[in-house]
Parts: structure tokens; C-alpha cells; sequence
């Protein structure tokens, strides 16, 4: 799998802490071999977001992306729940 940075996921990135980013790149490259592997709690979104989709950082953490086309995906941002769903 392919994956882009929106400007807003790279701006959204560069405020968190390192221990945040460090495991933001573990879950990465998980989604680079199988976006939906079970470690990564892939789900497709709903209402406004109904196009788009997350997979969890951890337990407080997502990552919002969406399929631009087969094998690529862009990241639009990383947050929390409230962050990424407000």
C-alpha cells in the first residue's frame, strides 16, 4: 500500500509527542502491508465522513484516511475521537 500525507495530517502530526508519532509509524507500516489487518481496528466512517475511513493509533489516537485508488491511500489527519469526528 501506497500512503500520502494531506497538509493537515502532517500539521496535526507535528504536535504530538514522540512516543504519539513513534507508535503512529508502527501502526503504519502494519496498514502498508494489510490496511485492514485486526491490530489496526480499520472501520469505514459515517454521516459527513461517509467516504472516508480510521484505524487506531491506540486507544486515544486515529488515523483518518481515504482510498484514492487500488494500493493507495492519502492520511487526511491523526487525533483523538473528538478531534477527528467534531
Amino acid at each position: 500500500m501506497l500512503v500520502s500525507y494531506s497538509h493537515k495530517f502532517l500539521k496535526s502530526a507535528s504536535r504530538f509527542e514522540s512516543k504519539i508519532v513513534k507508535r503512529s509509524e508502527q501502526q503504519e507500516i502494519i496498514f502498508r502491508l494489510n490496511a485492514f489487518d485486526s491490530r489496526l481496528k480499520t472501520h469505514k466512517l459515517h454521516g459527513k465522513d461517509k467516504e472516508e475511513w480510521a484505524f487506531s493509533v491506540d486507544h486515544k489516537y486515529r488515523i483518518k484516511f481515504i482510498f484514492t485508488k487500488e494500493n493507495h491511500a492519502l492520511f487526511l489527519d491523526i487525533g483523538t475521537h473528538d478531534e477527528l469526528y467534531s
